[in-house]
């Protein structure tokens, strides 16, 4: 996987992403000359044009990112990719096309975005077909070997079995004297030179998945091998690596004290953040008032009750806060006491099932994260009650409170809908690897999926 600003990124997806924003600039090219022989116009030099081609690029390949034309289901599925293909393309004329206009540019005729979509869809279907012959073989995945036989090396074959896997396990390497759960592994003692196996079978990483690692660590085998340039990871690294989120059942105290990652040296990128909070904010709720009043009127004529309700929720460091939200259920909702939300649930009116599902219901959150109680990125806030339930139940739990909550974030984007306490377990693992590998970069990467989350209903509710 190729490491961006501490995010992940496979080289499938990164070969693929490359050879989309070629294919984007062509179609822009090819589109413009079209253009220019149909009215007869001199072109001028590619040159001039290039500025033009990469703006084109970039608004489309931001709008494949936001709608997950590289998610994990685009990649299995050429009938998803080419539906999300569509979205995604018109999405990012209608962008071009609004902007050009708003700023009275003479850049992006209606024209010759309506010969670059078309030419962009097609070669962007074609190339999904071309590649998706390779993307599914061992042609880009890493060569891994895996020390160990038991559950977490049978948790890996199982990870590497996906399709849009980044890396295919070479061998098992049984470590100790117990049954093995991965029956082909070979046992360590037939094995005479384990740094020659690793050669000879062309590894490029080797990860150990050992269930017991006290007084079983093959200190001087790994040695050889991390001399011999072969990247060496631990269980727990690997997982965090290939899916994205920290792992509950197998990591410890240490391995988040001396891991990678809850950098302090955050200063310029939290400033940064809290000045965009600020800034979207503030926009977002002057263009978003008339929206925001409509529906809070709609939502008193649908049912009896206020049309706004406060919550207490917890944020940074534990500290409570009230979230401020449009009501989506009736008022006598927890009669019965604070209870979790369920999919299609009862207690939602007409208007607030709307709402809910395209997200208006999250507009006055804006006022919270202008004045700093919550950001726009970040793990989603819990009631204090489920909190003091959570903590007893999950542990670490309480880390996930080192950053400041928002309205959407990584769990939000990368797990679905759940009320439960295994789904706040799942939840948990994203929201602490949010936490300890916070960058802009990723912030950026869950403002565009959020689009995504919204057009397809996807996500926390």
């Amino acid at each position: 996987m190729i490491r961006l600003f501490k995010h992940y990124i496979p080289h499938a997806v990164a070969l693929l992403w490359l050879v989309d924003m070629i294919l984007l600039a062509g179609a822009n090219e090819l589109s413009w000359r079209l253009r220019a022989g149909q009215i007869g116009i001199e072109l001028g030099t590619l040159g001039e044009r290039i500025a033009l081609h990469t703006a084109f690029a970039a608004v489309i390949s931001l709008s494949m990112i936001a709608v997950g034309v590289y998610g994990a289901d685009a990649l299995r599925s050429m009938r998803f990719a080419a539906a999300r293909l569509l979205v995604a393309v018109s999405l990012g004329v209608i962008a071009l096309a609004f902007f050009d206009f708003l700023f009275a540019g003479q850049h992006f005729w209606r024209s010759t975005l309506a010969y670059s979509m078309a030419l962009a869809i097609v070669l962007l279907i074609a190339n999904r077909i071309l590649l998706s012959g390779f993307l599914g073989t061992s042609a880009f995945r890493r060569r891994v070997l895996v020390l160990g036989a038991g559950h977490r090396a049978q948790r890996l074959r199982d990870l590497a079995e996906r399709q849009e896997s980044g890396f295919v396990i070479v061998g098992y390497v049984g470590m100790s004297e117990a049954a093995p759960a991965v029956e082909e592994a070979i046992s360590r003692a037939a094995i005479h030179n384990l740094t020659r196996h690793v050669d000879n079978l062309g590894v490029s990483e080797v990860v150990l998945a050992l269930e017991e690692r006290r007084n079983a660590l093959p200190l001087k085998d790994l040695l050889r091998i991390k001399t011999t340039g072969v990247h060496v990871n631990e269980f727990s690294s690997f997982l965090e690596r290939e899916t994205g989120r920290v792992d509950l059942d197998t990591v410890n105290p240490s391995w988040l004290i001396f891991s990678d990652g809850f950098s302090s040296g955050r200063m310029i990128s939290s400033a940064a953040k809290r000045l965009f909070d600020i800034l979207v904010s503030a926009l977002l709720l002057c263009l978003t008032a008339p929206i925001i009043a409509i529906f809070a009127l709609l939502v008193k004529i649908d049912s009896r009750g206020p049309a706004f309700y406060r919550q207490s929720r917890v944020g940074l460091f534990g500290e409570n806060f009230d979230v401020i939200k449009l009501r989506s259920m009736r008022t006598d909702a927890e009669a019965g006491g604070v209870q979790w939300a369920e999919k299609d649930d009862p207690r939602v009116t007409r208007v607030g099932r709307f709402i809910r599902k395209v997200r208006i219901d999250e507009l006055p959150q804006a006022w919270s994260v202008l004045k700093g109680e919550m950001s726009f990125v970040g793990p989603r806030p819990e009631r204090p009650e489920f909190v003091l339930e959570l903590e007893e139940q999950l542990p670490y739990y309480a880390e996930r409170h080192m950053v400041k909550p928002g309205i959407t974030g990584w769990a939000q984007i990368n797990y679905p809908y759940g009320a439960s306490i295994e789904d706040s377990r799942h939840k948990l693992e994203y929201d602490l690897y949010y936490a300890k590998n916070y960058t802009p970069f990723l912030d950026l990467l869950i403002i565009l999926q959020t689009l995504r989350v919204v057009l397809w209903s996807e996500g926390a509710r």
